[in-house]
C-alpha cells in the first residue's frame, strides 16, 4: 500500500492533510459561532452612511454593487481617516481585493480592530497606488491579498510579483513597527465555475497559481513579511477551489469565510508575535 502514495503529486497529500486539520480547526471554531462578535470597528458608520446617498439598486444586487471604483477609495480614505485621528486598540488591517472586501465583519477575529481596505476588481498594481490611503494609521498587522484579478486580467507574473514586491517594501517602510502578513493567491473553481468571467478562469492552469505561490512565499522571506498559505485550504482533490468555500468559483461563501477565519486565528496565535502594549499607536509628546 505505501507505493501507492508515490502516483500522487506532493500538492493533493498536502492539501489532504490540510483539510484533515482544517476539520478540526472548525470544530473548534463553530462552538462560538453564535456569539457575539466585539470586532466592529466605528469606521463602518462611516461606509453605512455613504452607502445611504446612493440611489436604491434594482439588480438584486444591493448598493454596494453601484460604487465605482473611485467612490471606494474615497470610502476606504474616509474610513482610515477616522481611524487615524482616533486609533483603536489592537487595529489589523485587510488589503485587497473583493475577497477581503466582503469578508463578513461578524466573522472577523475577535479581540481586534478591523480596517477593511479592500475593493472589488483590485490588481496588485492598484492596490500599490492606494497604500497611502492608511498611511497615518497605526495597525499591529496588516494582511495582503491580492493577485487572482490580475491574472483574470492578463497581467503577467513578472509584473504581478514586482508590484508584490513594492507593496511589502513600501508596507513596510512606512508602518515599521506592523507585522506584514502576504496572503497566498486563492484557487478558482475550474469547470464548476459559474463566475460571469468563467472562461478567464478557466485560462488560468492550477499549477501558475502554485507557481506564483511559492514567488510569494520567498518575496515575503527577502522582505522581512510573514506568509501565510491559504491555498491548501481550500483546494479539492483536484487542486480547485472546494464547491462548499464558493458563491461562484471565485468568491467566498459564507463557509469561506470561516475557513479564513480559523485560519486566520490560528496563525495570528501561532505565527504572529504578540504586540507589545501600545506599540503601534502613536507616542504623545513629552509635556
Amino acid at each position: 500500500m505505501p507505493h501507492r502514495w508515490k502516483t500522487y503529486p506532493n500538492w493533493a497529500i498536502l492539501s489532504l492533510a490540510a483539510n484533515g486539520l482544517l476539520i478540526l480547526l472548525l470544530v473548534w471554531q463553530l462552538r462560538d459561532y453564535w456569539s457575539p462578535i466585539e470586532s466592529r470597528l466605528n469606521a463602518t458608520t462611516t461606509r453605512e452612511n455613504l452607502m445611504r446617498e446612493l440611489p436604491a439598486s434594482s439588480s438584486g444586487l444591493g448598493q454596494r454593487h453601484r460604487l465605482s471604483y473611485q467612490k471606494w477609495v474615497s470610502i476606504l480614505a474616509q474610513e482610515a481617516k477616522v481611524v487615524a485621528d482616533k486609533p483603536p486598540q489592537h487595529l489589523n488591517i485587510l488589503a485587497g481585493d473583493s475577497l477581503s472586501l466582503w469578508f463578513p465583519p461578524d466573522l472577523l477575529p475577535p479581540g481586534k480592530s478591523w480596517l477593511n481596505q479592500g475593493i472589488s476588481g483590485e490588481v496588485s498594481a492598484g492596490l500599490l497606488r492606494r497604500l497611502d490611503l492608511f498611511d497615518r494609521t497605526h495597525p499591529e498587522t496588516i494582511f495582503v491579498m491580492i493577485g487572482i484579478n490580475d491574472l483574470i486580467r492578463g497581467v503577467s507574473d513578472k509584473d504581478i510579483l514586482w508590484s508584490y514586491r513594492l507593496i511589502v517594501r513600501r508596507l513596510r517602510r512606512v508602518h515599521p513597527q506592523a507585522q506584514i502578513v502576504v496572503q497566498s493567491i486563492l484557487p478558482h473553481g475550474g469547470e464548476e465555475s459559474t463566475w460571469e468571467g468563467r472562461d478567464r478562469l478557466l485560462a488560468i492552469p492550477a499549477d501558475r497559481i502554485r507557481s506564483l505561490n511559492q514567488e510569494l512565499e520567498r518575496i515575503a522571506q527577502e522582505e522581512n513579511a510573514k506568509y501565510f498559505d491559504l491555498y491548501p485550504l481550500f483546494t479539492d482533490d483536484r487542486g480547485n477551489l472546494r464547491l462548499e468555500l464558493t458563491t461562484d468559483g471565485l468568491h467566498l461563501s459564507r463557509q469561506g469565510y470561516l475557513v479564513w477565519r480559523s485560519a486566520l486565528i490560528l496563525h495570528s496565535q501561532t505565527q504572529l508575535q504578540p504586540p507589545t502594549p501600545n506599540a503601534s499607536l502613536p507616542r504623545r509628546p513629552a509635556p
